[in-house]
């Protein structure tokens, strides 16, 4: 029984992911819980496994494309199945037009399976989806990958099977192409008609338009002008579009005076997520001056005291952080629409910068660990962060935020809030200041802190007294073994 592959949900908030590559070919036998394909989320880049056995017979979505949750990008059926109905119900560009393509695919494994020998399969248009121009897709040698040995045949009744291979035939109307495609031929100058498509049916999309801006002549297009195709003697063989180099990366527009780089999933979340928050949270700010010479010389004692104790100062202020959001919980709550929900364990997410963006991963019940394990957490999720690799449970839940730009030399800011959590911390940089103590000026570590409250959840004097807790256990570092 035939399976579609579909856009999976890989994370709570994914509302569509880009294929980043796929991992298997049309023709593999696939098993359940085979990697199909590696997909990047809002938040990772995940891996898609298979929810069927069988041989996977089409792929409807190309690497580098974004497809909402629900579409279907692939099937997964048996090698004689008929799949024409299954492929052209598929949502998506990849759905009538790739019918042909998937039976040509399907029967070009059967006959694998009888001759190894290199041969010519010749197919018909599924009737439930009609190729325009009574075009169909056929695999020039069906033991090289589909991507790289497809070219079209005229599917005339009056030419016998074993005739050669002709050109492809001109489109009436328009040539079809993608809106991205469009844009990037006009900001490049280059005639979209003029170049080879290699999406479905003949489609011309951005890998098309980046092939032909580096390439030394422009591709002959497969659906070019009546007017055109008679002036110009047809080619032996259509030429075949390249891919792109690297799929991962997001796709870009160069120009000598400004460079265009597609947005990344992760990215379009965060624009998403800052635009929830800063226009409709009514946001104020609380900002204290704290001294943390006692917090240098605990962290120093402890470096001193081998690797196993090590920490950071950050780790210190989210311990801090977390043990006074389990005495105010108040401030440990979300903003639901029509009720505040305050939480009784401390879920802290901690603010990490990551070459594609913004991510936060989460410590989970951290009023609860120590000082050794919140720091082995936090360097273990940061790096997991940076490499793309955490899981949603690793990046969800999170009840209150820390983000800390110190390291960078920056005094102070405001953060912004991540709904549905009613606050976050920003830390700033820690400095050496003279300060007046018991009638001399002495030299002090301090360092600014400023928390951005949601006013619907936090009011001031909340808020300040929760501040005034935070201060308490990072001025006596002593107080947070208690």
């Amino acid at each position: 029984m035939a399976t579609k592959v579909m856009m999976e949900a890989l994370s709570p908030t994914m509302e569509e992911g880009r294929l980043v590559k796929w991992l298997k070919n049309v023709g593999d036998v696939i098993k359940t819980g085979d990697t199909l394909a590696e997909v990047e989320t809002d938040k990772a880049i995940m891996e898609l496994v298979a929810r069927g056995d069988g041989v996977l017979r089409a792929r409807l979505v190309e690497e580098d494309t974004v497809s909402p949750v629900g579409v279907t990008i692939g099937v997964i059926a048996g090698p004689d199945e008929d799949i024409s109905a299954l492929v052209s119900g598929a949502g998506g560009a990849g759905g009538a037009a790739a019918t042909a393509t998937a039976t040509a695919d399907s029967r070009g494994v059967a006959e694998r399976a009888e001759n190894s020998k290199e041969k010519e399969v010749v197919v018909s248009a599924s009737p439930a989806a009609p190729r325009e121009n009574n075009e169909v897709v056929v695999s020039a040698s069906p033991a090289a990958p589909r991507e790289n040995s497809e070219v079209v045949v005229s599917a005339s009744s009056a030419a016998p099977r074993e005739h050669v291979v002709e050109a492809p035939a001109a489109a009436a109307g328009p040539v079809r192409s993608s809106p991205l495609a469009r844009r990037i031929a006009s900001e490049r100058g280059i005639a979209i008609d003029q170049v080879a498509g290699s999406g479905p049916n003949g489609r011309v999309i951005r890998r098309d338009i980046e092939a032909a801006a580096t390439a030394a002549h422009v591709s002959v297009s497969v659906a070019a002008p009546a007017a055109a195709t008679t002036a110009a003697p047809a080619p032996a063989a259509p030429s075949v579009a390249t891919k792109p180099t690297a799929a991962s990366a997001p796709s870009m527009v160069i120009d000598g005076d400004f460079k265009d780089v597609a947005l990344t999933q992760i990215r379009k979340t965060i624009a998403r997520r800052l635009s929830e928050s800063i226009g409709p949270v009514p946001t104020f700010y609380l900002t204290s001056e704290i001294d943390m010479t006692k917090v240098t010389e605990l962290r120093e004692q402890m470096v001193a005291a081998g690797d196993q104790f090590k920490v950071s100062v950050n780790d210190i202020v989210m311990k801090a952080v977390a043990i006074a959001l389990s005495r105010h919980p108040e401030c440990n709550a979300h903003w639901m629409t029509d009720h505040i929900r305050y939480f009784s364990r401390v879920h802290l997410g901690m603010a990490v910068a990551t070459d594609d963006g913004l991510i936060v991963p989460v410590i989970t019940d951290a009023h609860t660990k120590g000082l050794g394990q919140i720091g082995r957490e936090a360097r273990e999720l940061a790096k997991r962060a940076r490499e793309r690799k955490l899981t949603p449970a690793e990046y969800t839940g999170s009840t209150f935020s820390v983000s800390n730009l110190g390291m960078f030399g920056i005094d102070q800011f405001t953060a912004i809030i991540n709904p549905p959590e009613a606050g976050i911390m920003a830390i700033g940089s820690m400095e050496t200041k003279p300060i007046w103590m018991n009638g001399a000026f002495v030299p002090r570590q301090r360092m600014r802190i400023t928390m951005s409250c949601d006013h619907r959840v936090i009011d001031g004097a909340v808020g300040a007294k929760f501040l005034q807790t935070v201060r308490q256990l990072l001025e006596s570092p002593m107080m947070m073994l208690f």
